[in-house]
Parts: C-alpha cells; structure tokens; sequence
C-alpha cells in the first residue's frame, strides 16, 4: 500500500516579505540534502521523483510545496528515515548545525554547462533583476492590505467583550485537554496553513485534516481573537507535552490560522476567508467568534466603512498575486537558459547518490 502524503507550505509570499519556516520543520532529522543551484537545473523534478518513489516504496512523506510556482515542490521528508531533500534556494536560507554530518551541500552546476550561458550574461541579469523587483512589488502591495486589514480588524476590536473571548479560551482548553499531561517534551512544528502564489491564495487544509477525528471551525471577523485563542490552545499543548502543528498565516505570520494536535485527534482551525470551509461531518463543530464576543448590531452599524475596506484590501491583495505572477514568468524565462545548459544525465546520477543513501539508511533501518 503506498505511503501517506502531507502537503504544506513551508515558504510563504506575506505581508512581511518572503518568510521561511524551513528551519522548524527540519529539525530532528539525520541527514538533510541540500541541493544548490539556479532555476532550471532540475532540483524540483529530482525532488519529486524521489517523492513517488518513495511513497511507491509504503514511506508516508511530507511534501514541501513551493509558494513561487504552483508547479514545483521544494523539499521532501521521509520521517520514518529522519531524511529529506529540499531545494537550497536563496531566499531560503537553511541554517547548517552539522555541515557535512547532517547538511550535505550537492552543487547542481555540476551537471551545468556554464559556457552555454555566457553569451546570454546580459539577458541573465536584466531577468534576475526584473524577477527580484516584481517580488518586491508584492510584497509591498501586501504591507500595504495588512495595513488596511489592521483598520478593519480596528472595528471589532473596538466592538468586541475579551471577557467572553478569555471563557472560550478556557471552555476550550478544558474541553481538549481537561487533567492530561505527559511526560515528555513537546516537538512543535510551524508551518503555513496557505500560501499566496502566483495563482492566487492556495491552501491543502481539506487534506491535511481529513484524518483528524474531531474538527474545530473557527468563524468571526478579523479582530475578533480567532489567533489569539489558537496561540492559547498552541501554549496549553506545549506546556502540556502535547507535540503540537502550528499553522501560521500566509498573508500574516505572526497570526495563527491553524493548530493540530495529532496525539488528542483533534484539530481547530480558521475557517474563513480565503481558506473558508464548511462543516462536512456529523462531529464538526462551529466556534463563531463574532456570535459570541462581539456586538450585536456592528456588522450592519458599520455596514459602509466595512465595504469600503474590503474593497480597498481585496485590490491590493490583487495587486500582489498580479506581482507574483508576472515574477513567475519571469523565472520561467530565466529557466529556459538554464534548462538549455543542463546534462540531465548528469542529474540523474546525483539522483541515484541520494536514493543510495536512503536505500542504505532503510535497510538498516529494517534490520
């Protein structure tokens, strides 16, 4: 039967500029691949072939999606193994702790005819620097929606009874937990619960929690403490020895949309807009934040103001997936070079020098 798959979002294109959890979701591990080299030199395809290998082989993985191109993975992780193989791109600059114990560097320009791009040196720059402003440009539109997003969130904040939100925090707390402890340290995991991309927001929130037996939906309006209790929950299960999945935002990620406690079967997440879903199951249960701590009255009483600044959000959130996407080509075309210059056979035999180290590290594993 083959393994199991968990996709996420490590990266994320945010309000913030481009943030990295990268660091989080490695830890533990004994050997981590990490590949270098410039876009077009086949590190995505090598990474997901040896995904679907592995995955044939009955190895759950985990799936590091990339939040620059739809199309491309960045990292994988074989659990089981403690091995993963991720992409060495800047900007994800991946801290080495044990260079050459635990990080092992492979240079993809080894398999890189460089002669066969210094005739187009030139159009090399004039893309690498077109691609790295029209991120800029993203991310600027992004700044510019937290910063409206903050005037909204203003409105409930000013309308809302932290009294009430603090007893869901507690009700919630005992519900989940009640006396449990263990006694063990908590490994706790951060990642992005979406991710805006060049196709628009993405998320894999169906995916990730279809096997969680209990499911919390969180509703309400921004402002109205939906993050704040996930940070509470989150706290409760680390002080607790719960090993806990911290989902951050991926417009924002100091804000929380997501934590998952896998050893309690239950998960609570942000279930609004743009990662709006629905209760599908006879025990799903709805926590409606607006309901319970906010005003009566302050969705109509400020009917016009809230029109307003949705509309000014949604065009700069536009603004930045257009960025995005225009960066995406971009990079397609610097690719193209790369692609040109590459001996893939060469590629290949990196390939095979990995998976001769995962098939070693599971035989042994076995044994």
């Amino acid at each position: 039967m083959p393994g199991k798959v968990l996709n996420y979002y490590a990266e994320g294109n945010t309000s913030r500029g481009f943030f990295s959890l990268y660091e989080s979701n490695l830890q533990g591990l004994d050997r981590i691949f990490i590949l270098k080299g410039g876009s077009g030199t086949g590190k995505s395809t090598l990474i997901r072939s040896l995904a679907d290998e592995w995955i044939k082989k009955d190895y759950d993985v985990e799936i590091l999606n990339s939040a620059r191109d739809n199309e491309s993975i960045d990292g994988v992780i074989i659990p089981k193994l403690k091995v993963a193989v991720v992409n060495g791109k800047e900007p994800d600059v991946i801290k080495a702790k044990l260079p050459g114990l635990i990080e092992q560097y492979i240079d993809m320009s080894e398999a890189l005819d460089s002669s066969k791009l210094e005739e187009h040196k030139e159009e090399l720059f004039k893309l690498t620097e077109e691609i790295e402003g029209s991120y800029q440009i993203a991310y600027s539109k992004f700044a510019a929606a937290l910063r409206i997003h903050d005037e909204w969130e203003k409105i409930y904040i000013e309308n809302m009874d932290f009294t009430k939100a603090n007893a869901v925090a507690e009700e919630l707390t005992e519900k989940f937990f009640g006396a449990k402890r263990l006694r063990k340290e908590s490994v706790v995991k951060h990642r992005f619960l979406g991710a805006a991309t060049p196709m628009g927001s993405v998320d894999f929130l169906p995916a990730i929690t279809e096997s969680i037996g209990k499911r919390y939906f969180l509703k309400g309006r921004p402002g109205t403490g939906k993050s704040s209790l996930l940070k509470k929950l989150a706290a409760q299960a680390e002080k607790r020895g719960f090993d806990v999945e911290i989902y951050h935002c991926g417009f924002d990620p100091m804000s929380l949309d997501m934590v998952l406690l896998r050893e309690l079967d239950i998960v609570i997440f942000d279930s609004t807009a743009p990662h709006e879903y629905f209760p599908d199951r006879d025990n799903d249960e709805v926590v409606d934040m607006y309901e319970i701590t906010v005003t009566p009255g302050t969705d109509e009483k400020y009917a016009a103001k809230l029109d307003d600044i949705r509309k000014r959000y949604k065009k700069r959130i536009k603004e930045g997936i257009t960025a995005l996407s225009a960066a995406k080509d971009l990079n397609d075309a610097l690719e193209q070079y790369y692609t040109r210059a590459m001996d893939f056979t060469k590629v290949d035999k990196i390939k095979e020098r990995i998976d001769s180290y995962i098939e070693t590290k599971a035989s042994l594993n076995k044994n």
